[in-house]
């Protein structure tokens, strides 16, 4: 049975493709700027209880616009991989019928969960909080070492990866760190692209909703002209396609 926060059955943001993308409940990590904090507490009762099968029912629906897009099924989060054996029954099913599997994850978490769900998957889109351990630790609450571990280890199991790395003033938009991002990213051959995500406050009225501490409301989101300086540090040292939204 796997805790389910939500499901969006037509998403073209979440890996190649159409894509039906299933949100799990709970997360480990804390994010300053995280647009959905109502995915964080695993025990929360607006999230539903699925079994696989229930969601192969939907998933099914859509494997037309999966086949004519080269799309398939991604499960998010929260922080899917907290529900590593859950994923791992879902993603077999969905291969059994030929679907695509993607997991978009932090890789905050141990190894042993990754290994769970990493012989079922086809794409990791791995979030890079920070590449500094102790601003890893002020931004998400948690060190980065499970993350970059976690990375190697796909990488060393030729998987693919998409990078995903958020932009935001203050935390994580230095040059100099968004160069030694890129450098890291240089070693991990199964790296296919890179998406450096601006910052945005969409998210900021849940967390008063909640009755949470928002304290990013004086950021700004980065101009295209940062995105594109950014992009280009990237993309210079990586030799990978580089994207921002």
């Amino acid at each position: 049975m796997g805790r389910i926060h939500s499901i969006d059955t037509f998403s073209t943001v979440d890996g190649p493709g159409i894509r039906t993308v299933i949100f799990l409940q709970g997360c480990p990590l804390r994010c300053q700027y995280c647009h959905n904090p109502d995915t964080w507490s695993a025990a929360s009762k607006a999230a539903h209880d699925y079994t696989a099968n229930d969601l192969m029912k939907i998933i099914r629906r859509s494997i037309p616009y999966f086949q004519a897009s080269g799309g398939g099924v991604t499960i998010s989060g929260g922080e899917p991989l907290l529900q590593a054996e859950f994923v791992k029954e879902l993603f077999t099913a969905c291969q059994a019928e030929q679907i695509s599997t993607a997991v978009d994850t932090s890789l905050y978490v141990t190894t042993t969960r990754l290994q769970e769900v990493l012989p079922v998957t086809d794409l990791f889109l791995a979030d890079i909080k920070h590449m500094d351990s102790e601003k890893s630790l002020a931004i998400t609450g948690l060190g980065n070492q499970m993350n970059i571990e976690n990375l190697r280890y796909i990488n060393d199991h030729q998987t693919r990866i998409w990078i995903r790395y958020v932009i935001a003033a203050g935390l994580s938009d230095d040059p100099e760190d968004v160069t030694a991002l890129a450098y890291f990213v240089k070693t991990l051959d199964s790296v296919e692209r890179i998406d450096l995500l601006p910052y945005h406050a969409l998210g900021a009225h849940k967390w008063d909703l909640l009755g949470l501490d928002y304290k990013l409301h004086e950021i700004q989101p980065p101009s295209a002209q940062q995105m594109n300086d950014l992009a280009q540090i990237v993309r210079s040292i990586t030799d990978k396609p580089v994207y921002w939204q």
